[in-house]
């Protein structure tokens, strides 16, 4: 259907309803009237025409009848393109009728497993995973029942053995982490009359156990990888923390399916870090 245009009696540009002629009106400082005269508008270009079967015509010859944006006037020549104005535009999921307040929530969404579903496999117990941060902490936090003997630190051994120039992992002096075998346990001490309180970073826990689960965390560790962009350089403490970085595209080191791709090639042992 050909759209209908309202034009502006002082500079004659054409909007596409009177609540946009009257804002444009507003913004230029013009007072809001117009002359009622209306054109038609090609969907993909800037021709204008007084006739409808004109515009119609036109479009037909152009092959410019595209698809219009569902959240505002745009008009793209192709349905991916439509979908990739409303992405970045809007932020919008057509599928989902959701807006987000920022691109990079719509992109963790459109990754997520809702879109996804749940592709990458756990090569030892075979438990399904929607991203490779998910996999990598089911592994690095010891979680797989086939693989008791992965943690963060074996993990580490084993991505520095495959990244021997250093792209994501750091070369620690000392030769490696520190031995995942030491367990800490908080005394009666940590109890500061209120809460349960780490002597390190004097952050706050409600039991004791959750003060034990703390230290016991990478919390106070040192970091093993950096992001393997120059102007980046990020450091994290897990492989799950600079994977999840890396998949969230904030610094545009590499597109989320290169990630997928990267730990597939890793946990099937065929290749060396490529990132």
């Amino acid at each position: 259907m050909v759209r209908t245009m309202y034009v502006c009696d002082y500079c004659g540009i054409a909007c596409p309803c009177e609540h946009g002629l009257d804002q444009h009106c507003e913004e230029a400082g013009w007072p809001h009237r117009y002359l009622g005269e209306t054109t038609f508008g090609c969907h993909l270009c800037s021709e204008t025409f007084w006739n409808e079967d004109r515009c119609i015509y036109h479009m037909q010859e152009e092959d410019h009848f595209g698809f219009e944006c569902r959240r505002c006037y745009h008009w793209s020549a192709t349905k991916e393109l439509r979908v990739k104005h409303e992405h970045e535009r809007h932020r919008y999921c057509k599928d989902c009728d959701r807006q987000f307040d920022s691109i990079n929530n719509l992109r963790q969404h459109l990754n997520s497993r809702i879109h996804r579903g749940q592709n990458i496999i756990c090569p030892f117990c075979r438990n399904a995973y929607a991203t490779a941060t998910g996999l990598t902490h089911h592994l690095e936090s010891g979680g797989c029942r086939n693989a008791t003997n992965l943690n963060r630190d074996t993990i580490y051994k084993f991505v520095r053995a495959k990244d021997p120039h250093g792209v994501i992992s750091k070369k620690l002096i000392e030769g490696g982490p520190s031995s995942s075998t030491t367990t800490y346990t908080c005394t009666d001490r940590a109890w500061n009359g209120r809460q349960w309180e780490c002597y390190l970073c004097h952050r706050g826990f409600n039991s004791r156990t959750g003060l034990n689960q703390h230290l016991n965390s990478p919390a106070h560790q040192q970091t093993l990888y950096h992001c393997p962009k120059r102007d980046c350089r990020h450091e994290f403490k897990t492989l799950a923390a600079i994977i999840n970085h890396l998949e969230s595209e904030t610094c545009g080191a590499m597109r989320f399916e290169q990630v997928q791709r990267g730990i597939h090639g890793m946990v099937s042992g065929n290749r060396l870090i490529g990132f």
